[in-house]
């Protein structure tokens, strides 16, 4: 297709930190960390590099990491585009690379929440840029991100029939499976396993949300260095190419009173484009596996119908039976997901990519994937109604 970027750009290294509270540690400190990791994964030297990309809420130029990375004098760009930061820097960082500009380029992206005293997502202020220096404190009537979500999750149990026991089931078995995986990783903000009894027993953030369908608030960075396909392999065997690379930006469902708040359509028209630019035509079948933005368990239930893996209404039936499983057809969150590592902003949509290459080269340990296929993951930036997503697919 015109102007696709399958096949012209490879990931060559990426780091990524443990996600937590990380009051051991400043922005700095974790800057340094993902990149140190990517730069030896990659086997190159910081002055390999040409050019940067930074995702972050938090900073306000990319002098956030010229400075601890001590890369002077070369262009580093900073990116903000709500949850889907990450996801957009990598983006912008991989067009560089396949228009030729650049052979060789890194992508950061970090948050640090815990210092700031936020309990949660913050709300923008009337007015603001949305920027995380612009939030306010405290709460907003009726916008807080459980509040919103939570209504998607009580309309979609009235549209397909669930009763509310059903319901909160169906989606505290999303929470069950993402804190299995996570168990089984290092990295997470949070390794514990949790039964169905646990979840549905846990205090209530926003009805039918409870505590163990609400994902963390933590600090974290990861990286990543992007090469031209064509040299991918100068510096490694197995390299990982990029497939597909989409961002749906929407917001005219807010001015509609007919949207059904059981889809997110920008998530579904994110998913055809990227499935176009990758050549996918079956996505349950061609997909190996996906890190999704489990800001809350309904929103991965959701995905999985928006992302064709599981027929409109029915994703009930895939997570009764296991589909999204690491032993699954299509395992979902292998790494533990939003719910298992928090959500620096920044950091996530990066960390969904650490995942997707290490699992794509065999590495992923305890979790590791049989013969894992594409990898697909996807950011909402943002709260239904309008948003906006990012779907990226990669691949061997």
């Amino acid at each position: 297709m015109a102007g696709s970027i399958k096949d012209r750009v490879a990931i060559i290294g990426m780091g990524c930190t443990k996600f937590g509270e990380r009051w051991d540690a400043s922005c700095n400190d974790m800057i340094i960390e993902a990149a140190y990791e990517a730069y030896e994964d990659a086997g190159i030297d910081p002055k390999d590099i040409e050019a940067g990309w930074v995702g972050t809420l938090g900073g306000t130029t990319g002098m956030t990491i010229s400075k601890p990375l001590k890369l002077q004098y070369i262009p580093i760009t900073r990116c903000e585009n709500g949850c889907a930061t990450g996801s957009d820097a990598f983006r912008n960082a991989a067009y560089a690379v396949a228009a030729g500009i650049y052979d060789i380029v890194l992508v950061v992206g970090y948050e640090k929440l815990k210092d700031s005293g936020f309990s949660g997502l913050a709300i923008p202020t009337s007015g603001s840029g949305g920027g995380l220096n612009d939030f306010a404190g405290g709460v907003q009537a009726t916008t807080t991100a459980p509040g919103m979500f939570a209504t998607m999750a009580t309309k979609y149990f009235e549209r397909y029939g669930l009763s509310p026991e059903e319901g909160k089931r169906m989606i505290g078995m999303v929470s069950v499976k993402s804190h299995a995986n996570g168990a089984l990783n290092p990295k997470c903000h949070f390794q514990n396993e949790v039964t169905i009894e646990q979840v549905m027993k846990a205090p209530i953030i926003s009805w039918p949300l409870g505590l163990f369908d609400c994902c963390g608030v933590s600090d974290g960075a990861a990286a990543a260095i992007l090469v031209r396909a064509d040299r991918a392999k100068e510096f490694r065997k197995d390299p990982i190419y990029v497939k597909a690379l989409q961002i749906s930006t929407g917001g005219e469902n807010r001015f509609r009173d007919d949207y059904d708040y059981t889809h997110v359509e920008e998530i579904y028209r994110s998913g055809i484009a990227a499935y176009k630019e990758a050549g996918v035509t079956n996505p349950r079948e061609e997909i190996g596996m996906a890190e999704v933005h489990d800001c809350f368990s309904i929103t991965e239930a959701i995905f999985m119908e928006d992302l064709q893996f599981s027929p409109r209404g029915r994703v009930r039936e895939d997570i009764e039976n296991g589909f999204f499983t690491l032993e699954g057809g299509l395992p979902v969150q292998p790494d533990g997901g939003l719910k298992c590592f928090g959500h620096p902003i920044g950091a996530s949509g990066v960390r969904m990519l650490y995942e997707m290459y290490k699992q794509l080269q065999g590495k992923a340990g305890q979790r590791q994937i049989k013969n894992p296929k594409l990898g697909l993951t996807s950011n909402l930036g943002g709260e239904p109604p309008g948003c906006c997503v990012s779907t990226i697919i990669v691949g061997h």
